[in-house]
């Protein structure tokens, strides 16, 4: 009888449960599906913070290099990072992280920073280019020395150290400044002891450079043409 007067009445009493359920439902899935986002922002902001980490160490890394090759005009050759220096590297000689791929070529000279002249580039590689200090034993370059431009020739004596004789006649004392071709007359190193014999009629000057060979960093290389490359020699005993 029910069925036949009301046919719809069970489904109409029922409907307002079943939409409670489909609520209840929806509700659960926005509840749990919040977890997954939840987890996913996580996740997202971990990858974040790495990658700022690893901008932050980018970041530390050019500022430190940028202090450090700051004295270095890039225009104007090769930087070139040092990964061997003495007492590491033998023969006074530094072992440089640039080769014939960075543009580097036999006979270019090393710079340090404030554009004093330390070597010539005697071996290149691939990836790796060697350089023979003036200080190297049996390094021979030409210079002057003091404020009257006294000419004399730079013998390596090893250990970062040079050395060079002159007539006792000559005006030389110690902090005289000692120059270099470079080109042009660059500042290589100063006197730091001047040896004489009252038996010889010459002197010999200590020379040490200007820079500190043992802890260098960084250098740049110029291509400082034929005219200078000329004027330097090295010995049999550490040519390379």
């Amino acid at each position: 009888m029910v069925r036949l007067l009301a046919p719809n009445f069970f489904w109409q009493a029922a409907a307002p449960i079943f939409r409670l359920a489909d609520t209840v439902a929806e509700t659960n899935h926005a509840f749990f599906a919040s977890f997954s986002d939840a987890t996913a922002l996580v996740v997202r902001n971990e990858q974040l913070v790495k990658e700022n980490a690893a901008l932050e160490n980018e970041n530390q890394s050019l500022r430190k290099k940028e202090a450090i090759t700051g004295g270095f005009d890039s225009s104007k050759g090769i930087l070139a990072a040092v990964v061997a220096r003495p007492p590491e590297s033998p023969y006074d000689t530094l072992v440089l992280a640039a080769g014939s791929i960075a543009g580097v070529a036999l006979g270019q000279e090393a710079f340090g920073v404030g554009n004093v002249p330390l070597g010539i580039v005697t071996a290149v590689m691939t990836d790796f280019a060697r350089v023979t200090l003036f200080s190297a034993p049996g390094m021979l370059t030409y210079g002057w020395v003091g404020s009257a431009n006294v000419p004399l020739s730079i013998l390596g004596s090893g250990a970062g150290t040079m050395s060079a004789s002159l007539s006792r006649s000559m005006d030389i004392a110690v902090g005289d400044t000692v120059f270099a071709p470079g080109p042009g007359m660059l500042s290589i190193g100063h006197v730091v002891r001047v040896e004489s014999n009252p038996s010889s009629p010459g002197i010999t000057l200590r020379i040490m450079p200007n820079v500190n060979l043992f802890s260098l960093g960084w250098v740049q290389l110029r291509d400082v043409g034929a005219e200078v490359r000329n004027l330097f020699s090295v010995a049999t005993s550490t040519s390379l």
